[in-house]
């Protein structure tokens, strides 16, 4: 991944002096999982260019993940990835550590200059971006003019639509701090998958690093809330600090009612042993086990880590040897293989997972599901794309970064009445949240039975 920034102008050379980086000796710096390389570009009275450059390793970054107990326990996926090659996190760390003086705004001897506004630019290769309105929402009220260039995402299959990776280019006549601290905070905003744990000291990053821009900018909340990682609780904190007011709150939390509504219908049902397909860090399975009527209960989720944080939550490796660990287990899958560990359940439920899947690859999650493990009974929750006309803040069209598409709810229920005659079941549709006349509810629930 490369940042690079050129200043305009006179003597701008002085770019050097500016960075603490000298212009005519490239320098290397050891990182956590790789090394950043420093060098310039070009260099002129005119137009200087300074360029950093992070070669991730992508071994080393899956065998040192703190959480990933015994080497290449964490899956395909850890080791094949866009980790070492999008601009990420990484990025923002590695301006921190090599750039973290210009970052601090001290110069020395050319402190004058550090405090006044330079014609800078900054390019920033293979930026994670599937909205790229929001580029210019989110750069433009700093003071940016934006450039950026898009790719379509394999030239051989044009029905893949267009990467989700642009090149992007701004320029403003800003303080080289100022920019170094936009770029930290913004590049994860639009990368959304941090290498690190997101916890408080992220919003002291946040503030400390946003403190004489971000209360002001209209996009606050947005960039808040993707910064970091949509944590609610982390969110709401920041915010008030920021602006002494409290975020937005739902009336209800639409989750706990969603989960709430799939208790009860497989307790109406009769089920006792129910298998979560997608079951991320728990939150349903929390619900499941206070239950004695579900005798056995499965978490499935392809990541290693979420799993160990459901693991953690439900306080299994406590259990070991007692009741709860011979009730309840969790295994490390993919919806997209026939698995047998998937199969002997009275129950599957799929909750807010399809929507996470290519719609290429939904004819395999189909056989899966319905053909190969053939729960007596399966439960799937997807979003009512109807109902986000009441987002106003809504990151695009859709509501979650990963989300590759969402349904209508005639094409929610187009597709379930298909899946439903093709393999064998009835199903029965219905909605869950507040409802109004034109849009709906937020969530859509297909209950499928044999």
């Amino acid at each position: 991944m490369l940042l690079t920034i050129t200043y305009t102008g006179e003597e701008t050379q002085n770019l050097g002096y500016l960075l603490h980086k000298n212009p005519y000796r490239p320098q290397a710096f050891d990182l956590n999982h790789g090394k950043a390389y420093v060098f310039y570009t070009e260099i002129s009275h005119e137009r200087t260019t300074a360029a950093l450059l992070l070669d991730i390793n992508p071994v080393d970054l899956a065998r040192g993940k703190a959480d990933s107990g015994a080497a290449g326990a964490g899956g395909l996926f850890d080791y094949v990835n866009d980790r070492p090659y999008a601009s990420s996190s990484f990025m923002s760390t590695a301006i921190s550590k090599v750039f973290g003086t210009a970052l601090s705004g001290r110069a020395d001897s050319r402190q004058a200059l550090s405090d006044s506004p330079l014609d800078l630019s900054a390019s920033v290769t293979m930026l994670p971006c599937r909205d790229t309105e929001k580029l210019n929402a989110v750069f433009q009220p700093l003071g940016y003019a934006i450039r950026y260039e898009t790719f379509s995402a394999d030239d051989s299959f044009a029905r893949w639509g267009d990467s989700k990776y642009v090149n992007l280019e701004i320029a403003g006549k800003v303080r080289l701090r100022d920019l170094l601290k936009h770029l930290y905070v913004l590049i994860p905003v639009f990368d959304m998958q941090k290498h690190y744990w997101v916890g408080e000291d992220e919003v002291d990053k946040l503030l400390r690093h946003g403190e004489d821009w971000l209360a002001g900018h209209p996009e606050k909340e947005y960039i808040t809330r993707q910064y970091l990682h949509r944590h609610r609780r982390l969110v709401d904190m920041a915010i008030e600090r920021l602006t002494g007011e409290a975020a937005e709150r739902p009336a209800k939390n639409l989750n706990a009612r969603r989960l709430a509504g799939i208790v009860q219908t497989l307790k109406e049902r009769g089920v006792k042993s129910v298998i979560d397909l997608g079951c991320g860090e728990g939150n349903l399975l929390q619900l499941l086990v206070k239950e004695r009527q579900f005798a056995y209960i499965a978490g499935v989720d392809v990541s290693y880590s979420t799993l160990r944080r459901a693991d953690e939550k439900l306080h299994l490796e406590q259990a070991a040897g007692s009741a709860l660990s011979q009730r309840l287990k969790l295994i490390q899958g993919s919806l997209m293989y026939r698995d047998e560990r998937f199969s002997g359940y009275d129950a599957a439920c799929v909750i807010e997972v399809i929507e996470h899947l290519d719609t290429a690859r939904l004819a395999a999650f189909e056989r899966v599901l319905f053909q190969f493990a053939k729960p007596p009974l399966v439960v799937i929750t997807t979003p009512n794309k109807e109902y986000n006309a009441h987002y106003a803040k809504l990151d695009g069209d859709l509501r979650h970064y990963d989300h590759r598409f969402e349904w209508t709810r005639r094409e929610f229920s187009d597709w379930a009445a298909r899946t439903a005659e093709k393999f064998g079941y009835s199903v029965a549709l219905s909605q869950i949240g507040d409802a109004d006349e034109t849009c709906g509810a937020p969530t859509q629930m297909g209950v499928f039975s044999l």
